[in-house]
């Protein structure tokens, strides 16, 4: 109920323009984002972005900067005094045309090098990664993937419903009560690998597409294909960042939520994370998938997405930015 319910709820959150940016995360391969500054007026002391914490933030499978917990995240952090910068994946946000390839979990580069265009753009002096479910996985590979050898400028990580266990998450998908759920990311892979295959001619053969009933089918005989795997299993091991959780060498946070529909957590994995003194792993019984809808504070740009305004208090916390009031 909780996931649906946050998926059909109507919801208004009002941000100013943003600044757009084309980054080249590969030859010939760019993705959209969408770069909230904060302005000089805002600060007593006339911070810039050069100075003032950037949250870099990652959507989850098929969702976009657009996904109603990108722009809630936006609003949050821009409250909270920080610079946001919504990023979408590969293909996702109207950039199906710029790239030839598909999108997957293993390509925590992509989120890198987003991290290196603002770094040497826009002299940003601090910044956190944030992620939600598939942008979960990678914000949290990446950071395990640099341990301490990550930029100076970077202070900390945080992921609600990371699909850190890639395998485990795609078979709860397929269990009869998650069919909704594995129907509705189906038919949009399908669509996308349609358009793609138009957009590229040659590059895709439609037909692979035949007689695929589940997620883990989809990515054996498609992502795994053409993104450079043996096969599902092959790209699942690979890209799952729960091979390098502990080496995350940052204040870390992970949100998950026991009744989350097909997020999967190993026992293995969870005790990676409690051996990590830099992960602060919170476990909550209710939640469902990035949704964590309850009780407002009574400020009225507060709409009850909990996990929302906790990942920027997470940083606020920490001492990077003004709290959230």
């Amino acid at each position: 109920m909780q996931t649906i319910a946050s998926f059909l709820l109507p919801r208004r959150v009002h941000l100013p323009p943003p600044e757009e940016r084309l980054v080249e995360v590969a030859p010939g391969i760019k993705v959209r984002c969408w770069c909230y500054w904060q302005g000089a007026e805002r600060f007593a002391e006339k911070e810039d972005r050069t100075t003032t914490l950037t949250l870099i933030v990652v959507h989850g499978l098929e969702g976009s900067s657009d996904s109603q917990y990108m722009l809630g995240v936006a609003r949050n952090g821009l409250a909270a005094g920080m610079n946001v910068v919504l990023m979408n994946q590969r293909n996702c946000g109207g950039m199906d045309h710029c790239a030839p390839t598909l999108y997957n979990s293993s390509l925590s580069g992509d989120v890198a090098a987003v991290v290196r265009n603002v770094l040497e753009n826009d002299g940003v002096s601090r910044f956190a990664l944030i992620g939600f479910s598939m942008g979960g996985n990678l914000v949290l590979k990446l950071a395990g993937e640099w341990g301490s050898a990550g930029p100076a400028q970077f202070r900390a990580v945080a992921a609600v419903c990371p699909a850190i266990d890639l395998a485990a998450s795609a078979d709860a998908l397929h269990e009869p009560a998650n069919r909704l759920y594995e129907y509705y990311f189906l038919m949009q892979l399908f669509r996308r690998l349609r358009l793609k295959a138009k957009l590229f001619p040659g590059n895709f053969d439609v037909s692979r597409l035949r007689g695929i009933s589940t997620l883990r089918m989809f990515d054996d005989r498609i992502t795994a294909y053409y993104c450079g795997f043996a096969g599902a299993d092959d790209y699942y091991a690979r890209a799952a960042a729960a091979n390098v959780v502990d080496r995350i060498a940052v204040p870390a946070l992970i949100i998950h939520a026991r009744n989350d529909p097909f997020i999967r957590i190993q026992p293995e994995t969870i005790h990676r994370i409690a051996t990590n003194p830099n992960i602060t792993y919170i476990e909550t019984n209710d939640g469902g998938h990035c949704a964590f809808l309850g009780e407002r504070n009574g400020d009225p740009a507060d709409d009850g997405r909990w996990a929302e305004r906790e990942v920027v208090e997470f940083v606020g916390q920490l001492g990077f930015s003004r709290r959230l009031m």
